[in-house]
This record gives structure tokens, sequence and C-alpha cells, in this order.
């Protein structure tokens, strides 16, 4: 398959300027065959200024409309979404190295958080609050923010985008933004099927959702910009420890999506069956390229020896092949640099012991530049060392546990907090990993495994994970200002908590 034509084709369906990926110095890569496929101009730090100004223009215009009317946009981009969801889908997968499936299932997420974003414009509920006061009504009110910048990670590269941005939209903000330098493509489609929706709607303002591509300067003048009210960030826990304190020391608001150790534990009643399948995609799905990647395993003693074997044989017969010509369930890894690191992290785990099962790179007939391995299962002594430490890359650590309260107080060891999951048909452990002395992840999850989560909860997670919640439930608060607000409508002027004050 030539991907460079089937990148040309894509993109022209999509209604991507033929110069937006032609004529720029920013180089991408595809790593279905490590292949440049485009280049995109790249938006100078000097313009930030400006485009944060148009936006904020934009922001005194959109938050006086009402929010179904905002929602209205909404509406129209999850239809623009479902006329493209092939070819964008592709995109996905040519761009971020993802299966046609999962590629697919992407634009879906981008799909179903428009279909709930719609709904909640005509939702933006505050409360009505009792008073001790006579004759006063005391209420809360939620209004637009302001200007929203997202910076998002080149392993769900229009998913965490679309997350903020339909929200934001209905409670009424603009948004900047600023993609990975790996996934540009990516994002250019997603703002040509905007743009489309964008003129059926018919009178948005101009600089209502502003993409800027470019590198780590780029994202950091928007981290630092005063007149942006909320970054939204995915990536690292690095970048995090950078973002989060540049937002904060100007009072600016964040959302942190940072990284995912994320662990599992198999009880002795588990179906290992279920088990298996569900182990299985969680830890190898999206060649380990998720933040809800399943990393760490603690099995029961009394069952290691019936499932280890079984992941095992997984393992060493998983599909490792090109995404876009093949049924392969597993695709590259991004580029060479997470290929060492995932390389780097076996070393390290077999000088404390580990039995490493795959991890070596696989060659791809017509596809020798891209940097695909095969998924490693490694079974360790104990959880120590590069264990405690998040590999972006399809490795997954076993160890065994004795008893449910060790095995929470080694899960819950490390540093991240997003995702988590229990398998066990005993209802006692199931209710106990859940409830407050259990998993503290943002994420816990019964028999099935930590990844694949749905638009419809909060997504986020704990501890250095961030503590930023996107997508469903009441998560759209993050991105609007509370205003408490008390009505006197009385004669009288009575005071809170009896105080006298008489002139």
């Amino acid at each position: 398959m030539n991907v460079k034509a089937l990148t040309k084709s894509t993109l022209e369906k999509l209604g991507v300027n033929k110069a937006d990926w032609t004529t720029g110095e920013l180089k991408v890569d595809s790593p279905v065959t490590g292949e440049t496929i485009a280049s995109v101009p790249m938006t100078e730090v000097a313009q930030v200024d400006s485009i944060v100004a148009k936006a904020q223009t934009a922001f005194e215009h959109w938050r006086a409309v009402p929010a179904p009317r905002r929602g209205e946009l909404i509406r129209l981009l999850g239809e623009e979404l479902r006329r493209s969801k092939e070819d964008l889908g592709m995109l996905v997968s040519i761009e971020a190295g993802k299966s046609i499936s999962e590629g697919l299932g992407e634009v879906q997420e981008m799909i179903d958080i428009c279909d709930f974003a719609v709904g909640l414009s005509r939702q933006l509920y505050g409360l009505t609050i009792a008073t001790e006061r006579p004759g006063h009504r005391m209420m809360e009110q939620w209004h637009p923010l302001g200007v929203v910048g997202v910076i998002s990670a080149f392993n769900f590269p229009v998913a965490v985008w679309s997350w903020n941005t339909a929200l934001a939209l209905v409670c009424g903000n603009p948004v900047i933004w600023k993609p990975s330098e790996k996934s540009p493509l990516t994002a250019m489609g997603s703002m040509a099927i905007l743009a489309r929706a964008l003129e059926r709607f018919g009178d948005a303002p101009e600089g209502l959702v502003t993409l800027i591509n470019g590198k780590g300067d780029l994202g950091a003048a928007l981290v630092e910009h005063r007149k942006v009210a909320l970054i939204s960030a995915t990536g690292s826990t690095r970048m995090g420890r950078i973002v989060g304190p540049k937002v904060a020391e100007r009072f600016g608001r964040s959302i942190l999506e940072l990284g995912g150790n994320n662990g599992g534990i198999v009880a002795p009643s588990a179906d290992l069956d279920m088990t298996l399948r569900g182990v299985a995609f969680g830890a190898m799905g999206t060649a380990g390229q998720r933040c809800t990647t399943l990393r760490r395993l603690f099995v029961h003693s009394s069952i290691y020896d019936r499932l280890v074997p079984a992941l095992r044989n997984a393992y060493e017969s998983v599909s490792v092949g090109n995404p876009l010509d093949s049924n392969a369930l597993v695709g590259p890894l991004i580029d060479e640099d997470a290929f060492d690191g995932m390389q780097r992290a076996l070393d390290a785990a077999r000088e404390l012991g580990g039995k490493v099962t795959g991890g070596e790179r696989v060659t791809i007939t017509d596809a020798e530049g891209g940097f695909y391995a095969r998924p490693a299962l490694v079974e360790m002594p104990e959880q120590t060392g590069v264990v405690c430490e998040e590999t972006f890359a399809p490795i997954l650590y076993v160890m065994k546990y004795e008893d449910l309260d060790n095995a929470i107080t080694q899960h819950n060891a490390v540093g991240a907090g997003l995702s988590s999951c229990i398998f066990t048909t005993d209802m006692r452990e199931a209710e106990f990993f859940i409830n407050a002395a259990g998993s503290d992840c943002g994420i816990a999850n019964v028999n099935i495994a930590t990844s694949g989560a749905e638009i419809g909860g909060a997504f986020g997670g704990e501890k250095e994970t961030g503590g930023g919640r996107e997508s469903g439930s009441d998560a759209w608060k993050g991105y609007m200002r509370r205003a408490t607000n008390t009505i006197n409508y009385s004669t009288e002027l009575p005071l809170a908590q009896g105080v006298s004050f008489d002139i």
C-alpha cells in the first residue's frame, strides 16, 4: 500500500487545502512505514498574541449566544463527522498507526461526545440554595469561562480535542488547539470537518476555534498567555510538571491528563477466559500507547500457573502488522524513540530478575521503516524499579500476590492514578476494590480491563495523573465559572449569621 498516495487522497476527500500539508517546515512521518508523508506550515510564536486576541473577541460574542443555539453547532459537527467518519478514521490510522477499527472507534468517540454535548447545552444547571434570611433567595449560576487552550497528544489525536471542544463550545468558550507535532494532519482534517459545520451554522464569530501547529515553544506560549483562561493538556507527567505550575502562577485554570501506570488484579474467583481476553486487549491494544493501557498485573498465586501460561501463548501468537493492509491486532510504535524506550525498560526488568516473553522488533514487508515490536510479557519477582515507571509501549509486568489487601497496597504504590481493574466474581472483593479504601485511581473497573472508557463518565485520574476530568458526567463545570447569587425580595435587610449593623 502506498501510504503517501493514501494520505493525499484522504486529505483531499476531507477538504484540507493542499498547501497546508505540502509547503511547510514541520515534517510529518507515518509510523506505519516510517516515511515522510507531509510537510505542514508552523504557526509562529509571535502570532499567539493576535490569535488569542481574536479568540477573546469571539468569546465576547459567543458567551451571549443562548446555550441551546451553541449546541446546534455541535449537532451539525456531529452530522459532519458521521459523513466523514471513514476518511478521518483512515487518517488517524495513517498518522497514529492505529488499526482501522481503532481509527474508526476514535472518530466514533467524537460523534458520541457531540451527542452528549448537544443534550448538555440544555442542562447547564445551577442550584437553588436554602437561605437563612427571610424574604431572600440564594442560587448559583454557571457562566462561560473564556478562551480555552487545548494541547493534545499523538495517541488520541482527535478524540481528546473533541472532548474538550464540544464541551467548551456549548459552555460558551472559544478554543485554540495545539496538537502534537506528530499528528497535525488529523487536526487539519478535523478542522476541515468543523469548517463545514460552521458554514451551515451561519453566524459563528471568527476565531471561535483556531488550530496552531508547531513544537514545544508554541505550546509554551499558549500555556503562559494570561488571556487563556483554561489550559487542557494531555501528555506525560513530565509535561504536566511544567504546564501546571506555569498556569497556576498566573492564576489560570488547568485540566491535566497525564501518565497512567495502570494496574489490574486477578482474584482466585476470576473467570479466566474473560480475564485473558480483557487483559490481552487492555495491555496490547493500540500497541500499548493508550494512557489507560494495562501495564501491571497482580495475579493470585493459586491461579498464576493457569493464567500466565495462557497469557504467554497470547503474547507469542498475537498478530503484529501493518494496520492499513492487514487484520493485525498490534500496529507500530509511534517512532524509534518509543521503540528504544521499550528496549531500555525491558533491559532494566531483566536486571531485576524479570522473565521476558516477546519485546523484539518485528520486520513488516513494505513497512520496514516502521517500528513494530512484539508486545512483551514480563514476569517479575516483585514490583520494583522500572515496574513503577510508565513506559509508553506494550509491556505488561506480571507479579504474584497472596491477599487482596497487599495487592491493593502494591497497586496503589505507584505515582500515577488513572485507571485500574479487578477480575473477580466475588462481590465482596469487587465492592472493596471500588470503595474508598480500594483503588486510588480516577477509573476503577470490575471484570473489564483498564482501557476503553466511554464518554458518559468523567475521564481522568488522581495523583501524578493530574486530577483533571474531561468528557462526561459533570466535567463541563471545568469549562465554566460559578457565580453564587442572593436576591432580596423583601423590604427588610437581615444580615447573615445574625450580624447587627444599624446606622
